[in-house]
Protein backbone atom coordinates (compact mmCIF):
# COMPACT_ATOMS: atom_id res chain seq x y z
CA UNK A 1 0.00 0.00 0.00
CA UNK A 2 1.49 3.33 -0.90
CA UNK A 3 1.61 6.43 1.87
CA UNK A 4 -1.45 8.11 1.93
CA UNK A 5 -3.44 5.90 -0.47
CA UNK A 6 -5.38 3.75 2.53
CA UNK A 7 -8.96 4.23 2.04
CA UNK A 8 -11.17 3.56 5.43
CA UNK A 9 -10.17 2.89 8.87
CA UNK A 10 -6.63 2.04 9.65
CA UNK A 11 -5.29 3.49 6.70
CA UNK A 12 -1.83 4.08 7.43
CA UNK A 13 0.64 6.68 5.63
CA UNK A 14 4.30 5.80 6.61
CA UNK A 15 6.09 9.48 5.58
CA UNK A 16 9.62 9.89 6.35
CA UNK A 17 8.11 11.09 9.87
CA UNK A 18 5.82 7.48 10.28
CA UNK A 19 2.85 9.57 10.96
CA UNK A 20 -0.29 7.52 11.33
CA UNK A 21 -2.88 8.69 9.13
CA UNK A 22 -6.09 7.07 9.98
CA UNK A 23 -9.61 7.88 8.57
CA UNK A 24 -13.15 7.22 10.82
CA UNK A 25 -15.66 5.07 9.06
CA UNK A 26 -18.63 6.77 8.62
CA UNK A 27 -20.67 4.19 10.78
CA UNK A 28 -18.86 2.82 13.25
CA UNK A 29 -20.87 0.70 16.11
CA UNK A 30 -19.47 -0.29 19.62
CA UNK A 31 -15.93 1.27 20.77
CA UNK A 32 -14.05 -1.99 20.87
CA UNK A 33 -15.92 -4.52 18.18
CA UNK A 34 -15.68 -2.01 15.28
CA UNK A 35 -12.91 -3.39 13.40
CA UNK A 36 -10.64 -1.81 10.13
CA UNK A 37 -11.83 -3.02 6.87
CA UNK A 38 -7.74 -2.80 6.12
CA UNK A 39 -4.81 -3.81 7.00
CA UNK A 40 -3.55 -1.31 9.96
CA UNK A 41 0.06 -1.28 9.25
CA UNK A 42 1.61 -2.11 5.38
CA UNK A 43 2.64 -5.43 4.95
CA UNK A 44 5.99 -6.25 6.84
CA UNK A 45 9.08 -6.64 5.06
CA UNK A 46 10.78 -9.82 4.85
CA UNK A 47 12.20 -10.42 8.08
CA UNK A 48 16.14 -9.30 7.87
CA UNK A 49 18.58 -12.62 7.68
CA UNK A 50 20.34 -13.63 11.01
CA UNK A 51 23.91 -12.09 10.84
CA UNK A 52 26.51 -14.14 10.26
CA UNK A 53 29.08 -14.75 13.14
CA UNK A 54 31.71 -12.78 11.17
CA UNK A 55 33.01 -9.42 12.57
CA UNK A 56 29.95 -7.18 12.53
CA UNK A 57 30.29 -3.84 10.43
CA UNK A 58 31.67 -0.74 11.71
CA UNK A 59 29.01 0.77 14.30
CA UNK A 60 27.49 3.92 12.39
CA UNK A 61 30.03 7.25 13.98
CA UNK A 62 29.10 8.89 16.73
CA UNK A 63 27.23 12.40 16.27
CA UNK A 64 29.20 15.20 17.36
CA UNK A 65 29.61 16.30 20.98
CA UNK A 66 27.94 19.24 20.85
CA UNK A 67 25.95 20.57 23.75
CA UNK A 68 23.01 18.66 25.23
CA UNK A 69 20.75 21.64 23.98
CA UNK A 70 21.28 24.69 21.79
CA UNK A 71 20.01 27.77 23.72
CA UNK A 72 20.65 30.26 20.39
CA UNK A 73 16.82 30.88 19.06
CA UNK A 74 15.50 30.30 15.74
CA UNK A 75 13.95 32.58 13.64
CA UNK A 76 9.81 31.45 13.32
CA UNK A 77 6.59 33.11 13.53
CA UNK A 78 5.43 33.96 16.99
CA UNK A 79 1.91 34.51 18.15
CA UNK A 80 0.89 37.74 19.41
CA UNK A 81 0.40 38.67 22.61
CA UNK A 82 -3.92 39.08 21.82
CA UNK A 83 -3.29 34.95 21.49
CA UNK A 84 -1.61 34.01 24.51
CA UNK A 85 -3.68 35.96 27.26
CA UNK A 86 -6.76 34.13 25.00
CA UNK A 87 -9.05 31.38 26.60
CA UNK A 88 -9.18 27.98 24.48
CA UNK A 89 -12.67 27.50 25.16
CA UNK A 90 -16.10 29.23 24.04
CA UNK A 91 -16.60 29.61 20.75
CA UNK A 92 -14.14 31.85 19.85
CA UNK A 93 -11.34 29.07 21.76
CA UNK A 94 -10.67 27.03 18.33
CA UNK A 95 -9.54 30.29 16.59
CA UNK A 96 -7.67 31.28 19.17
CA UNK A 97 -5.43 27.87 19.44
CA UNK A 98 -5.06 27.46 16.06
CA UNK A 99 -2.23 29.95 15.87
CA UNK A 100 -0.58 28.67 19.26
CA UNK A 101 -0.69 24.81 17.64
CA UNK A 102 1.21 25.93 14.17
CA UNK A 103 3.84 27.43 16.54
CA UNK A 104 4.24 23.74 18.91
CA UNK A 105 4.24 21.70 15.60
CA UNK A 106 6.83 23.86 13.94
CA UNK A 107 8.62 23.96 17.49
CA UNK A 108 8.20 20.13 17.69
CA UNK A 109 9.68 19.63 14.19
CA UNK A 110 12.91 21.75 14.62
CA UNK A 111 13.34 20.33 18.19
CA UNK A 112 12.93 16.40 16.45
CA UNK A 113 15.67 17.77 13.57
CA UNK A 114 18.03 18.68 15.50
CA UNK A 115 18.34 15.88 17.83
CA UNK A 116 18.04 13.79 14.69
CA UNK A 117 18.06 10.59 16.80
CA UNK A 118 16.67 8.99 19.79
CA UNK A 119 17.81 11.00 22.52
CA UNK A 120 20.18 14.70 22.52
CA UNK A 121 23.90 13.37 23.21
CA UNK A 122 25.47 14.68 26.25
CA UNK A 123 25.69 13.70 30.10
CA UNK A 124 22.44 14.58 32.44
CA UNK A 125 24.50 17.84 33.93
CA UNK A 126 24.62 19.11 30.27
CA UNK A 127 20.98 18.82 29.47
CA UNK A 128 20.03 20.52 33.08
CA UNK A 129 22.75 23.23 32.67
CA UNK A 130 21.24 24.14 29.12
CA UNK A 131 17.40 24.08 30.02
CA UNK A 132 18.54 26.40 33.28
CA UNK A 133 19.91 28.72 31.21
CA UNK A 134 16.73 28.79 28.60
CA UNK A 135 14.66 29.13 31.25
CA UNK A 136 16.21 31.21 34.28
CA UNK A 137 19.58 31.81 32.82
CA UNK A 138 21.38 34.08 29.92
CA UNK A 139 19.52 32.92 27.86
CA UNK A 140 16.12 33.29 29.34
CA UNK A 141 12.79 33.71 27.05
CA UNK A 142 10.11 35.74 27.82
CA UNK A 143 6.32 36.30 26.71
CA UNK A 144 4.96 35.18 23.19
CA UNK A 145 8.93 33.46 22.41
CA UNK A 146 8.44 31.21 25.75
CA UNK A 147 5.81 28.51 23.98
CA UNK A 148 8.06 28.27 20.70
CA UNK A 149 11.89 27.96 22.46
CA UNK A 150 10.52 26.16 25.04
CA UNK A 151 8.61 23.44 23.09
CA UNK A 152 11.41 22.85 20.58
CA UNK A 153 13.93 22.51 23.64
CA UNK A 154 11.71 20.02 24.93
CA UNK A 155 11.57 18.14 21.77
CA UNK A 156 15.23 18.82 21.09
CA UNK A 157 16.17 17.15 24.99
CA UNK A 158 13.07 14.47 25.29
CA UNK A 159 13.63 10.55 24.30
CA UNK A 160 11.67 9.89 21.78
CA UNK A 161 10.02 6.22 21.11
CA UNK A 162 8.89 6.82 17.79
CA UNK A 163 12.67 6.22 16.93
CA UNK A 164 13.78 2.52 16.29
CA UNK A 165 16.81 3.07 18.43
CA UNK A 166 14.86 4.22 21.65
CA UNK A 167 13.66 0.65 22.94
CA UNK A 168 13.77 0.75 26.87
CA UNK A 169 10.98 1.21 28.58
CA UNK A 170 7.10 0.75 28.15
CA UNK A 171 7.23 4.06 26.83
CA UNK A 172 5.07 4.08 23.82
CA UNK A 173 5.14 6.47 20.80
CA UNK A 174 1.26 7.51 20.77
CA UNK A 175 -1.06 7.36 17.84
CA UNK A 176 -1.24 10.92 16.39
CA UNK A 177 -5.18 10.54 16.28
CA UNK A 178 -5.01 9.99 20.29
CA UNK A 179 -2.62 12.85 20.77
CA UNK A 180 -5.38 15.03 18.62
CA UNK A 181 -8.36 13.78 20.74
CA UNK A 182 -5.94 14.37 23.71
CA UNK A 183 -6.04 17.97 22.33
CA UNK A 184 -9.59 18.45 22.43
CA UNK A 185 -9.89 17.60 25.92
CA UNK A 186 -6.88 19.91 26.86
CA UNK A 187 -8.63 22.42 25.45
CA UNK A 188 -12.40 22.02 26.64
CA UNK A 189 -10.60 20.90 29.68
CA UNK A 190 -13.77 18.43 31.48
CA UNK A 191 -13.64 17.39 35.01
CA UNK A 192 -15.10 14.06 36.10
CA UNK A 193 -16.09 14.74 39.39
CA UNK A 194 -19.40 15.65 38.75
CA UNK A 195 -21.78 16.00 35.90
CA UNK A 196 -22.09 19.32 35.48
CA UNK A 197 -18.55 19.86 34.61
CA UNK A 198 -18.24 16.52 32.14
CA UNK A 199 -21.86 15.88 30.68
CA UNK A 200 -20.79 13.99 27.36
CA UNK A 201 -16.98 12.48 28.75
CA UNK A 202 -19.03 11.04 32.19
CA UNK A 203 -21.30 9.21 29.70
CA UNK A 204 -18.71 8.22 27.19
CA UNK A 205 -16.60 7.09 30.31
CA UNK A 206 -19.28 4.64 31.58
CA UNK A 207 -19.92 3.18 28.28
CA UNK A 208 -16.20 2.81 27.55
CA UNK A 209 -15.74 1.18 30.88
CA UNK A 210 -18.85 -1.39 29.87
CA UNK A 211 -16.78 -2.58 26.49
CA UNK A 212 -13.42 -2.46 28.66
CA UNK A 213 -15.26 -5.05 30.97
CA UNK A 214 -16.76 -6.96 28.30
CA UNK A 215 -12.83 -7.51 26.66
CA UNK A 216 -11.75 -8.27 30.36
CA UNK A 217 -14.35 -11.17 30.85
CA UNK A 218 -16.46 -9.46 33.02
CA UNK A 219 -20.34 -9.01 32.51
CA UNK A 220 -20.54 -5.49 31.27
CA UNK A 221 -23.57 -4.71 33.70
CA UNK A 222 -21.76 -6.24 36.60
CA UNK A 223 -18.59 -4.63 36.48
CA UNK A 224 -17.48 -1.04 37.50
CA UNK A 225 -14.34 1.05 36.73
CA UNK A 226 -12.51 4.13 36.55
CA UNK A 227 -9.99 5.65 34.61
CA UNK A 228 -7.07 6.35 37.07
CA UNK A 229 -3.28 7.68 36.64
CA UNK A 230 -1.55 4.48 35.60
CA UNK A 231 -0.87 0.48 37.04
CA UNK A 232 0.72 2.14 40.36
CA UNK A 233 -2.77 4.22 40.92
CA UNK A 234 -5.06 0.77 40.00
CA UNK A 235 -2.60 -1.47 41.59
CA UNK A 236 -3.78 0.83 44.88
CA UNK A 237 -6.99 0.83 44.13
CA UNK A 238 -7.12 -3.07 43.56
CA UNK A 239 -5.60 -3.99 46.92
CA UNK A 240 -7.73 -1.18 49.05
CA UNK A 241 -10.67 -3.30 48.05
CA UNK A 242 -8.71 -6.22 49.01
CA UNK A 243 -7.96 -4.57 52.05
CA UNK A 244 -11.91 -3.59 52.69
CA UNK A 245 -13.13 -6.58 51.85
CA UNK A 246 -11.44 -9.57 53.30
CA UNK A 247 -10.11 -7.84 56.37
CA UNK A 248 -13.93 -6.25 57.22
CA UNK A 249 -15.37 -9.80 56.58
CA UNK A 250 -12.71 -11.37 59.11
CA UNK A 251 -12.87 -8.43 61.92
CA UNK A 252 -16.89 -7.40 61.54
CA UNK A 253 -15.41 -4.07 60.88
CA UNK A 254 -16.17 -1.00 58.39
CA UNK A 255 -12.20 -0.82 57.86
CA UNK A 256 -12.33 2.07 55.72
CA UNK A 257 -13.66 3.78 58.95
CA UNK A 258 -12.17 2.25 61.39
CA UNK A 259 -8.54 1.53 60.30
CA UNK A 260 -6.62 -1.71 60.10
CA UNK A 261 -7.16 -4.07 63.37
CA UNK A 262 -3.91 -4.17 65.22
CA UNK A 263 -1.70 -6.99 64.59
CA UNK A 264 -0.05 -9.65 66.79
CA UNK A 265 -3.47 -10.33 68.82
CA UNK A 266 -6.05 -13.11 68.70
CA UNK A 267 -8.83 -11.17 67.00
CA UNK A 268 -6.47 -9.61 64.43
CA UNK A 269 -4.44 -12.20 62.44
CA UNK A 270 -1.69 -10.10 60.19
CA UNK A 271 -3.24 -9.36 56.83
CA UNK A 272 -0.47 -10.69 53.88
CA UNK A 273 -0.54 -9.75 50.52
CA UNK A 274 1.32 -12.77 48.16
CA UNK A 275 2.76 -11.66 44.78
CA UNK A 276 5.73 -13.41 42.72
CA UNK A 277 8.96 -12.20 42.82
CA UNK A 278 9.08 -10.43 39.24
CA UNK A 279 5.68 -8.03 40.23
CA UNK A 280 5.56 -4.47 40.28
CA UNK A 281 7.39 -2.28 43.22
CA UNK A 282 4.01 -0.22 43.16
CA UNK A 283 2.50 -3.73 45.29
CA UNK A 284 5.11 -2.73 48.36
CA UNK A 285 4.14 1.25 47.72
CA UNK A 286 0.44 0.10 47.91
CA UNK A 287 0.80 -2.18 51.40
CA UNK A 288 2.71 0.76 52.85
CA UNK A 289 -0.20 3.73 51.63
CA UNK A 290 -2.62 1.55 53.13
CA UNK A 291 -1.16 0.62 56.52
CA UNK A 292 -0.09 -2.84 56.18
CA UNK A 293 3.31 -2.09 55.58
CA UNK A 294 5.76 -3.07 52.82
CA UNK A 295 6.59 -6.68 55.01
CA UNK A 296 3.38 -7.63 54.70
CA UNK A 297 4.09 -8.59 51.20
CA UNK A 298 4.98 -12.41 50.68
CA UNK A 299 7.39 -12.92 47.52
CA UNK A 300 6.45 -16.06 45.80
CA UNK A 301 9.33 -17.52 43.58
CA UNK A 302 9.59 -17.72 39.79
CA UNK A 303 10.58 -19.73 37.47
CA UNK A 304 13.50 -18.96 34.37
CA UNK A 305 11.23 -17.34 32.34
CA UNK A 306 9.92 -15.09 35.74
CA UNK A 307 6.27 -16.52 35.68
CA UNK A 308 4.67 -17.37 39.23
CA UNK A 309 5.41 -20.64 40.56
CA UNK A 310 1.99 -22.06 41.53
CA UNK A 311 3.13 -24.62 43.67
CA UNK A 312 5.44 -21.85 45.27
CA UNK A 313 1.83 -19.89 46.08
CA UNK A 314 0.42 -22.90 47.02
CA UNK A 315 3.07 -23.39 49.77
CA UNK A 316 3.25 -19.95 50.77
CA UNK A 317 -0.67 -19.38 51.13
CA UNK A 318 -0.66 -22.79 53.42
CA UNK A 319 1.95 -21.23 55.25
CA UNK A 320 -0.08 -17.64 56.39
CA UNK A 321 -2.80 -20.33 57.56
CA UNK A 322 -0.34 -22.71 59.40
CA UNK A 323 1.06 -19.24 61.33
CA UNK A 324 -2.39 -17.72 61.37
CA UNK A 325 -2.19 -14.78 59.05
CA UNK A 326 -4.56 -13.57 56.51
CA UNK A 327 -3.67 -13.40 53.30
CA UNK A 328 -5.91 -10.90 52.00
CA UNK A 329 -5.28 -10.62 48.06
CA UNK A 330 -3.09 -12.45 45.65
CA UNK A 331 -1.67 -10.11 42.81
CA UNK A 332 -0.72 -11.99 39.68
CA UNK A 333 0.83 -10.09 36.84
CA UNK A 334 -0.35 -10.76 33.12
CA UNK A 335 2.83 -9.11 31.84
CA UNK A 336 5.95 -8.34 33.91
CA UNK A 337 7.52 -5.32 32.87
CA UNK A 338 11.04 -7.32 32.30
CA UNK A 339 9.76 -10.06 30.09
CA UNK A 340 6.51 -9.87 29.63
CA UNK A 341 5.89 -13.13 31.91
CA UNK A 342 2.35 -13.71 32.68
CA UNK A 343 1.36 -16.07 35.90
CA UNK A 344 -0.62 -18.99 35.26
CA UNK A 345 -4.39 -16.51 35.65
CA UNK A 346 -6.60 -19.73 36.20
CA UNK A 347 -4.42 -21.31 38.79
CA UNK A 348 -4.06 -18.20 40.51
CA UNK A 349 -7.95 -17.34 40.56
CA UNK A 350 -8.55 -21.13 42.14
CA UNK A 351 -5.95 -20.91 45.21
CA UNK A 352 -7.08 -17.23 46.08
CA UNK A 353 -10.58 -18.79 45.86
CA UNK A 354 -9.68 -21.59 47.98
CA UNK A 355 -7.95 -19.26 51.11
CA UNK A 356 -10.46 -16.88 51.01
CA UNK A 357 -8.33 -14.01 49.06
CA UNK A 358 -9.18 -11.18 46.81
CA UNK A 359 -7.04 -12.15 43.33
CA UNK A 360 -5.97 -8.59 41.65
CA UNK A 361 -4.17 -8.82 38.01
CA UNK A 362 -2.22 -6.56 37.11
CA UNK A 363 -2.34 -6.21 33.78
CA UNK A 364 -0.74 -2.96 32.68
CA UNK A 365 1.71 -3.92 30.27
CA UNK A 366 -0.06 -7.44 29.31
CA UNK A 367 -4.01 -6.08 29.25
CA UNK A 368 -2.73 -5.21 25.45
CA UNK A 369 -2.84 -8.77 24.49
CA UNK A 370 -6.52 -8.40 24.91
CA UNK A 371 -6.24 -6.98 21.65
CA UNK A 372 -4.49 -9.85 19.29
CA UNK A 373 -6.49 -13.06 18.37
CA UNK A 374 -2.81 -14.27 18.39
CA UNK A 375 -1.90 -13.45 21.86
CA UNK A 376 -5.37 -13.09 23.71
CA UNK A 377 -5.28 -16.92 24.90
CA UNK A 378 -2.35 -15.87 27.11
CA UNK A 379 -4.53 -14.41 29.51
CA UNK A 380 -7.02 -17.06 29.86
CA UNK A 381 -8.74 -17.05 33.19
CA UNK A 382 -8.11 -12.87 33.52
CA UNK A 383 -11.89 -12.33 33.91
CA UNK A 384 -11.94 -14.85 37.24
CA UNK A 385 -9.92 -11.72 38.91
CA UNK A 386 -11.92 -9.51 41.71
CA UNK A 387 -10.40 -6.34 40.09
CA UNK A 388 -7.57 -5.82 36.91
CA UNK A 389 -5.00 -2.79 36.06
CA UNK A 390 -4.72 -2.16 31.96
CA UNK A 391 -2.58 0.82 31.04
CA UNK A 392 -3.33 1.92 27.59
CA UNK A 393 -0.52 4.27 27.62
CA UNK A 394 1.69 0.94 26.93
CA UNK A 395 0.75 -1.67 24.24
CA UNK A 396 -2.39 0.85 23.34
CA UNK A 397 -0.43 3.58 22.11
CA UNK A 398 -2.28 6.28 24.43
CA UNK A 399 -0.43 9.58 25.45
CA UNK A 400 -0.03 9.06 29.51
CA UNK A 401 -2.12 8.69 31.22
CA UNK A 402 -4.41 6.04 30.10
CA UNK A 403 -5.09 3.40 32.95
CA UNK A 404 -8.13 1.65 33.56
CA UNK A 405 -9.27 -0.03 36.78
CA UNK A 406 -11.63 -2.61 36.50
CA UNK A 407 -13.97 -4.81 39.08
CA UNK A 408 -15.93 -7.97 38.32
CA UNK A 409 -18.85 -6.81 40.78
CA UNK A 410 -19.82 -3.68 41.28
CA UNK A 411 -21.02 -4.02 45.13
CA UNK A 412 -17.36 -4.48 45.90
CA UNK A 413 -16.45 -1.04 45.20
CA UNK A 414 -18.51 0.28 48.21
CA UNK A 415 -15.92 1.33 50.76
CA UNK A 416 -14.53 3.89 47.79
CA UNK A 417 -18.44 5.74 47.46
CA UNK A 418 -18.53 9.40 48.81
CA UNK A 419 -20.94 12.02 48.83
CA UNK A 420 -19.51 15.27 48.47
CA UNK A 421 -22.80 17.87 48.73
CA UNK A 422 -21.43 20.23 46.21
CA UNK A 423 -19.93 17.55 43.61
CA UNK A 424 -22.81 14.91 43.54
CA UNK A 425 -25.33 15.74 46.20
CA UNK A 426 -28.22 12.86 46.78
CA UNK A 427 -31.01 14.79 45.49
CA UNK A 428 -29.19 15.68 41.86
CA UNK A 429 -28.28 11.64 41.83
CA UNK A 430 -32.24 10.81 42.40
CA UNK A 431 -32.73 13.37 39.46
CA UNK A 432 -31.15 11.53 37.41
CA UNK A 433 -27.91 13.27 37.20
CA UNK A 434 -24.86 10.77 37.77
CA UNK A 435 -21.75 10.98 39.37
CA UNK A 436 -18.52 9.39 39.18
CA UNK A 437 -16.77 10.77 42.34
CA UNK A 438 -17.58 7.58 44.18
CA UNK A 439 -15.19 5.59 41.84
CA UNK A 440 -11.92 7.29 41.81
CA UNK A 441 -9.14 7.83 44.65
CA UNK A 442 -8.91 11.28 43.05
CA UNK A 443 -11.73 14.45 42.99
CA UNK A 444 -10.19 16.60 39.92
CA UNK A 445 -9.67 14.18 37.01
CA UNK A 446 -9.06 14.41 33.33
CA UNK A 447 -11.50 13.28 30.37
CA UNK A 448 -8.82 10.27 29.36
CA UNK A 449 -11.44 7.71 28.32
CA UNK A 450 -11.95 10.25 25.57
CA UNK A 451 -8.84 9.40 23.58
CA UNK A 452 -9.32 5.86 23.83
CA UNK A 453 -12.62 6.07 23.15
CA UNK A 454 -11.44 7.71 19.72
CA UNK A 455 -8.74 5.62 19.15
CA UNK A 456 -10.87 2.11 19.57
CA UNK A 457 -13.65 3.94 17.72
CA UNK A 458 -11.20 4.74 14.36
CA UNK A 459 -8.97 1.25 14.68
CA UNK A 460 -11.23 -1.24 16.18
CA UNK A 461 -10.04 -3.96 18.35
CA UNK A 462 -8.38 -5.74 14.68
CA UNK A 463 -6.95 -2.87 13.84
CA UNK A 464 -5.38 -1.82 17.38
CA UNK A 465 -4.31 -5.93 17.29
CA UNK A 466 -2.41 -5.69 13.98
CA UNK A 467 -0.47 -3.13 15.75
CA UNK A 468 0.07 -5.50 18.73
CA UNK A 469 0.95 -8.25 16.80
CA UNK A 470 3.21 -5.79 14.52
CA UNK A 471 5.49 -5.04 17.68
CA UNK A 472 5.36 -9.72 18.79
CA UNK A 473 6.84 -10.05 15.48
CA UNK A 474 9.74 -8.03 16.23
CA UNK A 475 10.14 -9.32 19.15
CA UNK A 476 10.45 -12.27 18.22
CA UNK A 477 12.69 -11.40 15.03
CA UNK A 478 15.23 -9.48 17.68
CA UNK A 479 15.40 -12.53 20.14
CA UNK A 480 16.56 -14.43 17.22
CA UNK A 481 19.13 -11.99 16.39
CA UNK A 482 20.43 -11.85 19.62
CA UNK A 483 20.79 -15.81 19.81
CA UNK A 484 22.87 -15.74 16.05
CA UNK A 485 25.08 -13.04 17.64
CA UNK A 486 28.15 -14.63 18.97
CA UNK A 487 28.68 -12.11 21.95
CA UNK A 488 25.06 -11.39 23.01
CA UNK A 489 23.11 -13.72 25.30
CA UNK A 490 18.96 -14.24 25.27
CA UNK A 491 17.79 -14.36 28.43
CA UNK A 492 14.36 -15.97 27.46
CA UNK A 493 11.90 -16.21 24.45
CA UNK A 494 9.65 -13.54 24.15
CA UNK A 495 6.18 -13.71 25.62
CA UNK A 496 5.18 -10.17 24.34
CA UNK A 497 7.22 -7.68 23.25
CA UNK A 498 10.07 -7.59 25.22
CA UNK A 499 13.15 -9.53 25.70
CA UNK A 500 16.38 -10.10 27.95
CA UNK A 501 19.84 -10.33 26.60
CA UNK A 502 23.28 -9.13 27.75
CA UNK A 503 26.85 -8.86 26.02
CA UNK A 504 29.22 -11.24 26.85
CA UNK A 505 33.09 -10.49 26.81
CA UNK A 506 35.61 -12.59 26.09
CA UNK A 507 35.75 -15.33 28.47
CA UNK A 508 39.55 -16.27 29.89
CA UNK A 509 38.49 -19.54 29.37
CA UNK A 510 39.03 -18.49 25.68
CA UNK A 511 43.04 -17.18 25.89
CA UNK A 512 45.54 -19.81 25.66
CA UNK A 513 46.79 -19.75 29.07
CA UNK A 514 43.29 -19.66 30.62
CA UNK A 515 43.37 -20.37 34.87
CA UNK A 516 41.24 -23.60 35.97
CA UNK A 517 37.11 -22.34 35.72
CA UNK A 518 36.63 -22.19 39.49
CA UNK A 519 33.72 -20.78 41.34
CA UNK A 520 35.44 -17.82 42.35
CA UNK A 521 36.26 -17.17 38.22
CA UNK A 522 33.22 -17.13 37.43
CA UNK A 523 31.95 -15.21 40.26
CA UNK A 524 34.65 -12.79 38.67
CA UNK A 525 33.34 -13.12 35.06
CA UNK A 526 29.67 -12.35 36.38
CA UNK A 527 30.87 -9.36 37.95
CA UNK A 528 33.00 -8.13 34.62
CA UNK A 529 29.66 -8.87 32.90
CA UNK A 530 27.57 -6.96 35.31
CA UNK A 531 29.70 -3.97 34.71
CA UNK A 532 30.54 -3.70 31.13
CA UNK A 533 26.69 -4.06 30.70
CA UNK A 534 25.89 -1.51 32.23
CA UNK A 535 28.23 0.87 31.08
CA UNK A 536 27.96 0.27 27.46
CA UNK A 537 24.17 1.50 28.42
CA UNK A 538 25.33 4.59 29.55
CA UNK A 539 27.76 5.12 26.63
CA UNK A 540 24.81 4.56 24.08
CA UNK A 541 23.09 7.59 25.62
CA UNK A 542 25.91 9.54 26.09
CA UNK A 543 26.51 9.65 22.60
CA UNK A 544 22.87 9.78 21.94
CA UNK A 545 22.79 6.59 19.79
CA UNK A 546 20.30 4.31 21.58
CA UNK A 547 18.19 4.14 24.84
CA UNK A 548 17.90 0.35 26.16
CA UNK A 549 16.70 -0.58 29.06
CA UNK A 550 18.99 -1.96 31.72
CA UNK A 551 17.69 -4.72 35.08
CA UNK A 552 18.37 -7.09 37.00
CA UNK A 553 17.14 -10.70 37.51
CA UNK A 554 15.80 -12.07 40.88
CA UNK A 555 18.70 -13.32 43.17
CA UNK A 556 21.88 -12.78 44.75
CA UNK A 557 25.56 -12.28 43.78
CA UNK A 558 26.77 -11.04 40.56
CA UNK A 559 25.88 -12.18 36.71
CA UNK A 560 22.43 -10.83 37.10
CA UNK A 561 22.86 -7.38 34.87
CA UNK A 562 20.63 -7.59 31.86
CA UNK A 563 19.97 -5.20 28.98
CA UNK A 564 16.59 -5.15 27.90
CA UNK A 565 14.48 -4.17 24.32
CA UNK A 566 10.99 -2.94 24.97
CA UNK A 567 9.46 -2.76 21.35
CA UNK A 568 6.26 -0.49 21.24
CA UNK A 569 6.90 1.16 17.82
CA UNK A 570 4.82 -1.25 15.11
CA UNK A 571 6.60 0.67 12.46
CA UNK A 572 9.64 -0.59 13.14
CA UNK A 573 11.53 -2.85 11.12
CA UNK A 574 13.81 -6.16 12.06
CA UNK A 575 16.41 -4.71 10.12
CA UNK A 576 16.65 -1.49 12.55
CA UNK A 577 16.48 -3.93 15.55
CA UNK A 578 19.07 -5.81 14.27
CA UNK A 579 21.46 -2.64 13.79
CA UNK A 580 20.06 -2.06 17.65
CA UNK A 581 21.93 -4.71 18.45
CA UNK A 582 24.99 -4.56 16.85
CA UNK A 583 25.21 -1.03 18.42
CA UNK A 584 25.17 -2.77 21.28
CA UNK A 585 27.61 -5.11 20.73
CA UNK A 586 30.25 -2.39 19.63
CA UNK A 587 29.89 -0.59 22.60
CA UNK A 588 29.92 -3.50 24.71
CA UNK A 589 33.57 -3.81 23.08
CA UNK A 590 34.64 -0.84 23.31
CA UNK A 591 33.90 -0.64 27.13
CA UNK A 592 35.50 -4.22 27.43
CA UNK A 593 38.84 -2.36 26.03
CA UNK A 594 38.50 0.22 28.39
CA UNK A 595 38.64 -2.09 31.09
Amino acid sequence: MEAGTGTGAGAVTDTGARAVAVVVPEAATGLVAQASPEPALDPAPAPAPSPSRDPEPAPEPSRDPEPALDPAPDLAPRPDSAHVTALSGGTGGADALAPLVDTVMDALARGARRRGGPIAPGRPGEVAATVSEVFGGPATVTGAEALDRLTELLAHGSADPADASCAAHLHCPPLAVAVAADLAVSALNPSQDSWDQAPAATALETLLLQELAGLVGYEPEQAAGVLTSGGTESNLMGLMLARDRVLGAASGRQIELTGVPGAGTDHAPRPRILASAAAHFSVQRAAALLGLGEDAVLPVPVDHHLRMDTEALADVLDGCAGRGELPVAVVATAGTTDTGAVDPLRACAALAAEHGAWLHVDAAYGGGALLSDRLAPLLDGLGLADSVSLDWHKLGWQPAAAGVFLVRRSETYASLARRAVYLNPADDEEAGYPSLLGLSLRTTRRADAFKIAVTLRTLGREGLGRLVDACRDLAVAGARAVADHPRLELHSEPVLTAFLFRYLPEHPSDAADAPADTAEARREYDARCDGVNAALRRRLLREGSAVVGRTELPGEGPGRVRLKLTLLNPHTTAAEVERLLHAVAAAGRTEEAAR
